[in-house]
């Protein structure tokens, strides 16, 4: 279960947690996070949770890093998955305008990834076999990035032919809280956390100031209106969670309400 999977059963006793992997073993799970399509693996996830009977009732979500991206593509896209709260730590909900940074220099996976991903992230190969590249957006190449993303577009509204049910889905939540970490430079810009982004000259824009929370595409505004949403910034560097940050997080939001998924 990993050291925060203990942490969520100490605050919630009795409450089922699940932890989601893609692919059926530990290597498998970490290189399914820097190689693969994202859409195939939401999906493969979303038939998985769907035949966990303990589910069935409904469930809170958490997810830290892209997994908080995944999570969210998760309440859009899968049906029957009933979601009450979302919670997402330094999650890039608006994309990335450059890929991430390794945390470590030995990581040669990461490494690798970093190597593909640099010959082109809207090149054929890459934006179907580079999870980082299908949530890059490159805001000087905005017209291009909608042509050729092959994730990122279809969740956010940026290809204006979004399914209702995504907005739906998201509106329906009981919670949504968006982490956000202070000193944040693996995750660029770091207002992305927020839905925020960065025009072409690099000016950061807040989530409010953008098109999709004006006009309301996921339903973030209404959220927010309605006291759903919540946007968090806690202290430190990207995915340095306190503890008792954590464990007030969980007790704060979730509560025994619904079994709880973890995704990394």
């Amino acid at each position: 279960m990993g050291a925060i999977g203990q942490i969520i059963s100490d605050e919630l006793p009795g409450a089922y947690v699940h932890s989601v992997r893609v692919g059926s073993t530990e290597g498998a799970d970490r290189t399914a996070g820097f190689f693969g399509n994202v859409n195939t693996q939401i999906d493969s996830v979303c038939t998985d949770l769907l035949s966990i009977s303990e589910l069935r009732g409904g469930v809170n979500l958490m997810g830290f890093s892209q997994g908080g991206l995944f999570a969210r593509a998760l309440v859009q896209r899968c049906s029957g998955l009933n979601v009450r709260a979302l919670v997402t730590w330094g999650a890039p909900h608006a994309g990335v305008s450059q890929i991430p940074e390794c945390a470590r220099q030995d990581d040669m996976m990461c490494n690798w990834m970093r190597r593909v991903a640099a010959r082109g992230v809207y090149s054929w190969y890459v934006r179907d076999h580079v999870v980082q590249a299908q949530y890059f957006k490159d805001p000087k190449r905005l017209d291009e990035y909608v042509e050729r993303n092959v994730f990122l577009p279809d969740i956010n509204g940026d290809s204006r032919e979004q399914p209702a049910e995504y907005r739906e889905r998201l509106v329906a939540l009981d919670k949504l809280v968006l982490v956000r970490f202070s000193d944040d430079s693996m995750i660029y810009p770091a207002g992305s956390s927020w839905f925020g982004f960065v025009d072409e000259d690099n000016g950061e824009i807040d989530v409010g100031d953008t098109e999709m929370y004006r006009e309301d595409w996921l339903g973030l505004r209404e959220l927010k209106e309605s006291g759903r949403l919540e946007f968090v910034e806690v202290e430190g560097t990207h995915m340095q969670i306190d503890e008792h940050v954590l464990r007030g997080m969980v007790s704060t939001h979730f509560g025994l309400r619904a079994p709880l998924l973890r995704l990394q």
